[in-house]
């Protein structure tokens, strides 16, 4: 036999493997003549004629035979030697991502890789290769010194690190308990243990990386560390991927897409701030990086953490239910430090002025005077959400979406923050000509502003996505806050977590109400979560024998709320324990199980539509069809959107139906653009 078939699996959407012709002898050789030299390998990267185009795909598996007609069959063009394939059990999890996701495996596999990889020449791929050998240093570890640990603190980095096997630990610990520290010194053990081990650290939010690199490095500084979020450039990024996937880097740090790389050596993985949305993919493969870790732990037999001070209801659950360890940190790491005390302020008696009741004004003055840093939490950029025309009525609706166009007064602007539409703010009202237009409710920098008139000599610092839209910016704002350079931060849920403001003694929380009354059902956890984080920032050093207590103050309509109490509290327990009750009374997520029907077209008709004939075909008894609705948002840059929810009590029942449901979905004639989510967190 002269050539072998080599399967491969593209980027697109059509769920199969292509066969290509690859010889196995030089061309011209003579017969008897030796094999030629690097013959492919399942897991390799072949460059591949499709239609008019040459791309790049992945081998997945090598025959000897096709069903392909001879004259229809092409031949691969090239295949990346250079390169070491990658590895059976990375496959295997990208195919148990599509399989789950209900996604080919291409779409899941080859986007997983950087992108200069999928599209560089041979040269480049050498180049990186080469300057990646460069880079790599001793393999052995040589941490600087470790500090103390509290009893909490010790007995969880022995339970990780003595885990010989799959093992998922729930590590629940308050804010500023020292979460971090036992990632780092479970690490170090696990490092220890084998020449070539490999850990993979996972953190929701690219802003968070900066912070934990630095002390990853001043920790381990004998061992290569790997950084991959998709705020790097793509060389850089590139070569990272190289040190990982060559068992170089043996600590790999990075955001929901690093759990997709290939880590040959991988033998715990950990997942900091577990309980946050943003490990939920919102485009194209909709994946839960969370979920993904804890699968990968369990197919590679290692453990895996779960971190947070807020677990998610899903983690919460398994806890109690015992599939998972739940590792408890009561205290703060430092010793006999308090935390915070959280107290509310009812605006409906308290009127504020400018956002701003007086209360908290003088509770600002007094950190001021004591040289003190503080933090007003709005998760709401911009100037004002929105402006308005007294006389007529007239507001600034985005004519794109079912959304507000908002008014951000420094760059004289209205823009919407779903479809990206700018417009210069008007200097009278479009519809009756009134000069007198005004803001309505506060942003970011409307309170800014406000701040910086009430207190002038203070040194007022915004961070928001707008204040960090440039490459290194979020770190440079926030190592300002580090030194000291600041009075008064404010900021959006950028600054709730992670973040560790030594000299930070009061946290204000701004206009939380909203998420009170939210239809989304996960808006009171994500609401708690959130305000849990913000106050956790507060006082992470300070004892109450120093009598000088940290704070925190909530703004509120609804001071007698039940999670306001909670969270004066401090009281998660009772708060999740109430959700999950809730939950299994009302049949939601984690006791159900559902995916998402979404269907974009230019008219809501044509859409709502499409979702009632793909009900019609949703006939399993073991399956709940909800109607057909529009999504809360329903209209995005010109586009209608709705969509329709499927729920089982049986995950296998639901996958099942699925997996058919698609077929028949792609059977039907539509002009609708739609896709399917698994376990959907955005209802």
């Amino acid at each position: 036999m002269e050539h072998c078939i080599l399967q491969i699996v593209l980027d697109t959407p059509l769920d199969s493997s292509f066969d290509y012709r690859w010889p196995l002898r030089e061309t011209g050789a003579e017969a008897g003549a030796p094999a030629a030299p690097g013959l492919p390998q399942i897991g390799q990267l072949a460059l591949v004629p499709f239609g008019r185009q040459q791309v790049m795909g992945l081998i997945v598996g090598i025959s000897d035979r096709t069903e392909v007609p001879a004259d229809k069959l092409k031949d691969a063009l090239e295949v990346r030697s250079q390169l070491t394939a990658l590895p059976e059990a990375w496959l295997e999890l990208c195919r148990f991502a599509a399989d789950y996701y209900q996604r080919p495996l291409g779409e899941v596999a080859l986007p997983a890789l950087p992108k200069n990889l999928r599209t560089a020449k041979v040269s480049s791929l050498e180049r990186n290769l080469k300057k990646v050998a460069k880079d790599a240093v001793a393999q052995d570890s040589n941490p600087n010194p470790e500090p103390a640990l509290n009893a909490g603190q010790q007995q969880a980095v022995d339970a990780i690190a003595s885990a010989q096997k799959f093992s998922p630990h729930l590590l629940y610990g308050v804010t500023g308990s020292g979460k971090t520290e036992v990632y780092l010194q479970a690490a170090a053990k696990v490092l220890a243990q084998s020449p070539d081990a490999q850990v993979l650290i996972l953190v929701p939010e690219i802003n968070l990386t900066p912070q934990l690199e630095k002390h990853l490095r001043q920790r381990f500084s004998g061992i290569q560390i790997a950084t991959l979020h998709s705020g790097m450039a793509e060389g850089e990024r590139v070569r990272h991927w190289l040190s990982a996937h060559l068992g170089q880097a043996r600590i790999v740090l990075g955001t929901r897409l690093a759990i997709l790389a290939s880590l040959p050596n991988l033998k715990m993985i950990v997942i900091d701030e577990e309980h946050d949305p943003s490990y939920k993919q919102q485009e194209g493969l909709r994946y839960s990086a969370r979920d993904l870790a804890v699968w990968r732990a369990r197919q590679l037999d290692i453990p895996v953490v779960l971190g947070s001070a807020t677990p998610s209801l899903e983690s919460w659950l398994h806890a109690k239910t015992l599939r998972y360890r739940k590792l408890s940190l009561a205290e703060r790491a430092v010793k006999d430090a308090v935390l915070p005390v959280v107290k509310i302020i009812n605006t409906e008696h308290e009127k504020p002025s400018e956002g701003l009741t007086q209360r908290l004004v003088t509770a600002i003055r007094l950190r001021l005077e004591k040289g003190e840093q503080s933090l007003l939490f709005l998760n709401r950029r911009g100037y004002s959400p929105v402006i308005a025309c007294d006389a007529c009525g007239w507001i600034s609706n985005c004519t794109r979406c079912t959304a507000h166009l908002v008014m951000h007064k420094l760059d004289r602007k209205l823009r919407c923050h779903h479809c990206g539409l700018e417009q210069r703010i008007p200097r009278s009202c479009p519809t009756c000509g009134n000069i007198d237009l005004q803001p309505l409710g506060r942003g970011t920098q409307r309170i800014e502003e406000s701040l910086a008139q009430i207190f002038p000599g203070a040194r007022v610092f915004r961070i928001d996505a707008d204040s960090t839209r440039l490459k290194g910016s979020a770190e440079a704002a926030f190592d300002t806050v580090h030194r000291g350079e600041v009075d008064i931060l404010i900021g959006t849920q950028m600054v709730a977590k992670g973040h560790d403001f030594k000299n930070l003694t009061l946290v204000a929380a701004l206009n939380p109400d909203s998420a009170l009354f939210s239809q989304d059902y996960r808006a009171s956890e994500r609401l708690f979560a959130q305000l849990m984080q913000v106050a956790g920032r507060a006082g992470r050093a300070a004892r109450k024998e120093d009598g000088n207590l940290s704070e925190v103050l909530i703004q509120t309509r609804y001071p007698d709320h039940p999670l306001y109490h909670a969270l004066m509290a401090h009281d998660y327990d009772s708060f999740a324990n109430d959700l999950l009750e809730e939950r299994e009374q009302a049949g939601m997520p984690p006791f159900i199980y559902q995916a998402l029907l979404r269907a974009e077209a230019k008219q809501l008709q044509i859409a709502l539509d499409f979702l009632h004939q793909a009900a019609a075909l949703a006939t399993d008894p073991g399956i709940t069809v909800n109607d057909p609705i529009p999504m809360t948002m329903t209209r995005v840059a010109n586009v209608d959107r709705a969509q329709l929810l499927v729920e089982s009590t049986s995950r296998p029942a639901l996958q099942y139906f699925v997996k058919n449901w698609i077929s028949d979905l792609r059977a039907l004639k539509s002009r609708v653009k739609w896709s399917v989510e698994i376990d959907p967190v955005d209802i």
